[in-house]
C-alpha cells in the first residue's frame, strides 16, 4: 500500500506539472511555467485507498468505470479542498469558474478526471499492482 501511495502521488504530481505547464503555454507563457503544492502529492497518493474499487469495477464497461472514477476523484477533491480551505492552505481556488462548487471542484473537469481515473486504473492493473 505504501509503494502504491508513493507511485500514485508521483504520477499525480507529474500530471499536475504537465497540466499547469500546458495551461501556462496556452496563455502565451512560453516558459510553460508549472505550479503544484506538496499537498497534491498526498491527495494523488490517496488514490491508493481506492485500489479495491479499481479491482472491483475493472470488469465493467469503460464508460461506467470512467464515471465511477471521476465521481471518486470529485469526492476526494471536494473533501480535501474543504479541509485545506479550513486551514487556509488550499492550493487551488475555482471560485471564479462557472461550474465550480464552493470553489473546490469544477464540474467541467469531469472529462479530465474520467481520463485520469482510467489512467490510474491502467497503471495499477498493469504495473503498480504487480510490484
Amino acid at each position: 500500500m505504501i509503494t502504491t501511495f508513493l507511485i500514485f502521488g508521483l504520477i499525480g504530481w507529474c500530471m499536475e506539472v504537465f497540466w499547469t505547464g500546458l495551461g501556462s503555454l496556452l496563455k502565451k507563457d512560453f516558459r510553460a511555467t508549472s505550479t503544484t503544492s506538496i499537498w497534491m502529492f498526498f491527495i494523488y497518493g490517496s488514490a491508493a485507498l481506492f485500489t479495491p474499487v479499481i479491482t472491483a469495477v475493472s470488469p465493467l464497461p469503460l464508460i461506467l468505470r470512467g464515471v465511477i472514477y471521476a465521481s471518486c476523484i470529485f469526492l476526494v477533491e471536494y473533501g480535501a479542498g474543504i479541509l485545506l480551505k479550513r486551514f487556509k492552505v488550499c492550493p487551488w481556488d475555482y471560485s471564479a469558474c462557472k461550474f465550480s462548487i464552493q470553489g473546490v471542484i469544477r464540474l467541467d473537469y469531469a472529462p479530465v478526471w474520467f481520463g485520469v481515473g482510467l489512467f490510474f486504473e491502467f497503471a495499477y492493473l498493469n504495473f503498480i499492482g504487480i510490484i
